[in-house]
């Protein structure tokens, strides 16, 4: 189920805006993850390790992103730096981004930390400004001011 809403206008967010709403959001994802460590520490009494508690926190990861890019338009970390996701059809801003938008943002997102960043500073090579999570996805990161 895809929710219309009204087209959003704004200029697209720049390296800057986008690097300080990451590193809020990766503060909350710590957070998150340190809340679901320390029970799981604390009902072994012993240090926790392995594929399932990594498969827990990726998965707790992507659902703290999805479920705000899909249900919101932006993290926290967007919302507190004033930037917006919007799906995008040509040029035009339509709606809330899919779930499919959203995992194929996030894995532009993983490719993009595992190349050192390269995929975020194409934005400074592309002529519209975005990212390879945007052109993965065909969404758009807008700044929008109060």
């Amino acid at each position: 189920r895809t929710t219309t809403m009204a087209p959003v206008s704004g200029t697209t967010a720049g390296l800057p805006r986008r690097l300080g709403a990451m590193l809020y959001d990766a503060l909350l994802v710590l957070a998150m993850w340190l809340a679901t460590l320390f029970p799981m520490v604390a009902l072994s009494n012993n240090s926790v390790n392995g594929a399932t508690v990594q498969s827990v926190l990726f998965v707790e990861l992507f659902a703290f992103f999805a479920y705000f890019w899909v249900a919101r338009g932006q993290t926290l970390g967007m919302l507190a730096w004033r930037v917006r996701l919007v799906s995008v059809d040509g040029t035009e801003s339509k709606s809330k981004i899919t779930l499919k938008q959203a995992q194929l943002r996030f894995v532009g997102a993983l490719a993009s930390f595992l190349t050192l960043g390269v995929g975020y500073l194409w934005i400074l090579v592309d002529a519209k400004g975005r990212a390879w999570p945007d052109l993965l996805s065909k969404t758009r990161v807008l700044y929008v001011p109060r």
